[in-house]
């Protein structure tokens, strides 16, 4: 998402609440909440540089709807071809996760990981197939 300072494209002449200028319709201020801005909203961009790479935050922008929220991105991001996808979507629609027995349960969960044979199982495995060798 935005950070406080960040510069967000599609509203020339706006400030973020930090007092940075926002880039794209002249005389706005979104510290006052009025004027051009009305009927504005936020959506955030995520860009992926190369095919299979990892989809990282571009920016924000401001927008009347999607499909001019799209044209805006394609324009901030992908004019010269630095980006192979696009993801756009509405800050609104973005759930932040923070409940820590989601993302951290108190409970011991290591053997679900996959971390593949350890050292104990590997030796007890080869002891088996010479134990089955040795009886044919």
């Amino acid at each position: 998402m935005s950070t406080e300072g960040e510069p967000m494209v599609g509203v020339p002449g706006a400030h973020t609440a930090g007092g940075e200028p926002m880039v794209g319709v002249p005389g706005s201020h979104a510290a006052e909440g009025g004027g051009p801005l009305m009927g504005l909203e936020i959506f955030e961009v995520f860009r992926q540089e190369k095919e299979g790479g990892p989809m990282v935050h571009g920016g924000s922008l401001l927008a009347p709807d999607g499909e001019l929220a799209a044209h805006y991105a394609r324009e901030f991001y992908g004019r010269r071809q630095e980006s192979v996808r696009l993801w756009v979507v509405k800050r609104s629609a973005i759930h932040d996760v923070t409940d820590p027995d989601l993302l951290q349960p108190p409970m011991d969960r290591s053997f679900k990981k996959p971390v593949g044979y350890s050292a104990g199982i590997k030796q007890k495995l080869a002891e088996a197939r010479e134990r089955a060798g040795g009886q044919e």
